[in-house]
């Protein structure tokens, strides 16, 4: 893996940036080596003859799952008090913090299954820049149909109370473990480059009808442990490569964190109020205009 400064900071801003932003990261990180023609970075000879590409932007992950624990170390403290306190009390009360914590882990169970039962396909799409920009634009139609959605669903209960409409948004502890398993399985999708993580769940939480501060708080603890799990498989591969190369993959995981850091605090007061629909519009052009240019450099080749 033939890594330089350059490479290494530009793709940790960008993923520190867009992994909480509902715009895929790993499309990104997919779209903008190919368009900059960076073949340097994808194999290496520790990586057993395979690309290394894969373990270096699972690093970059870590480094805003890290990001995310630390914003979110209360709601992570809390998680760890209560699942201990429910099973040494032996039962689940629904409704309660306690009952997140379990919601979070079942939430997770869709991505696993896929991630272990599909690897090698899911691998071999960080390959097509050309399919990642298409899925792009998909990811975008997720995002305008799931806020065209919320705001039907708002426009019909706007005459009533303000009473009648806060008991129609839901609290986060008040989910099904069903529920779970839908923001889960939406969740899941972002395995494949192109689709965002936090949008897909998001959009899925918002269809259980969650205020949009309940759907990215639920969506952010959600990514933590696939994350951090993904490391542990992938990030071992990177150990045989150059003391140089491995200094530049831990300044890429401190400043992939710092961004995330900055962008979690941004997103969590922004989804205060606002929509999803930016992004959506975002997806749709990124992937639209990548889409012709990798068109027309594939037709050039030929």
């Amino acid at each position: 893996m033939d890594l330089n400064i350059g490479q290494a900071i530009f793709l940790a801003l960008l993923q520190g940036v867009t992994e909480l932003f509902p715009i895929s990261s790993l499309g990104h990180t997919v779209i903008f080596p190919a368009l900059f023609g960076w073949g340097n970075i994808e194999v290496g000879t520790a990586c057993g003859g395979k690309s290394c590409f894969l373990p270096f932007i699972t690093a970059l992950h870590l480094g805003t799952s890290l990001a995310l624990l630390l914003y979110f170390w209360r709601d992570w403290l809390q998680v760890g008090r209560t699942m201990v306190n429910s099973i040494k009390a032996g039962e689940v009360r629904k409704g309660t913090e306690e009952w997140v914590s379990w919601l979070i882990i079942i939430g997770c169970i869709p991505a696993g299954l896929l991630g272990l039962t599909l690897e090698d396909p899911l691998k071999n799409l960080f390959a097509s820049p050309l399919l990642t920009s298409a899925f792009l634009v998909v990811n975008g139609s997720v995002l305008f149909l799931g806020e065209s959605l919320r705001r039907r669903s708002e426009a019909r209960y706007a005459a009533l109370s303000p009473k009648e409409r806060e008991a129609h948004f839901r609290p986060l502890t008040s989910l099904s473990w069903k529920e779970a398993l839908i923001v889960g399985a939406a969740q899941a999708l972002a395995l494949i480059p192109g689709f965002s993580r936090s949008g897909t769940s998001m959009v899925a939480g918002l269809g259980v009808r969650l205020t949009h501060e309940d759907a990215a708080r639920y969506s952010f603890l959600l990514g933590t442990p696939i994350i951090l799990a993904a490391a542990l498989l992938e990030i071992p591969q990177l150990l045989g490569q150059p003391p140089a190369t491995l200094l530049l993959i831990l300044i890429g995981m401190v400043l992939s964190g710092v961004a995330a850091y900055i962008s979690t605090r941004f997103l969590m007061k922004y989804f205060e109020t606002g929509r999803l629909d930016p992004f959506a519009y975002y997806c749709w052009a990124a992937g639209l205009i990548t889409l012709v240019l990798f068109l027309t450099i594939f037709q050039g080749r030929a």
